[in-house]
């Protein structure tokens, strides 16, 4: 079996539990999951990276994503609203080198916060027009 655990939960190598399946994508249940509910969307095609995620991949990626949202507000799990989360690269936090986006579930006061660092601040005009020129020299 290939290293990538996550490849060996596509495949069926290895026990998952499947909420939805289809050519491009498999979703299961996150074995260690933030809250009840919390599922992985996972490309079939092995990607470290989302740079490296075939285009039609990455779309049906967030499509599945969308609809994985909306069965969790239709379901019986609590569910007052849900993130999203895609980490790309060890400092983003990605641990498990194969794209895959999580979708959870929230409810207030279920123990998840995203904490903002201490500069987090409204930016002037000038530092965010030089921030979207930087990023525009290095658009693929």
């Amino acid at each position: 079996m290939n290293d990538c655990i996550l490849c060996g939960l596509v495949s069926g190598e290895l026990e998952a539990s499947v909420a939805y399946e289809d050519d491009r994508t498999k979703v299961f249940m996150d074995i260690q999951p933030v809250v009840r509910g919390h599922m992985l969307v996972v490309p079939r095609r092995h990607s470290p990276f989302l740079a490296d995620l075939d285009e039609e991949d990455g779309a049906q990626l967030f499509r599945v994503g969308s609809r994985a949202a909306a069965a969790l507000r239709a379901s019986r799990l609590p569910c007052d609203g849900v993130n999203f989360f895609l980490a790309d690269g060890e400092a983003a936090g990605q641990e498990i080198f194969h794209v895959h986006l999580h979708v959870f579930p929230r409810v207030v006061g279920d123990g998840f916060s995203l904490r903002m660092p201490p500069d987090y601040v409204v930016r002037s005009r000038p530092e965010l027009d030089d921030a979207a020129q930087l990023v525009r020299k290095g658009w693929v």
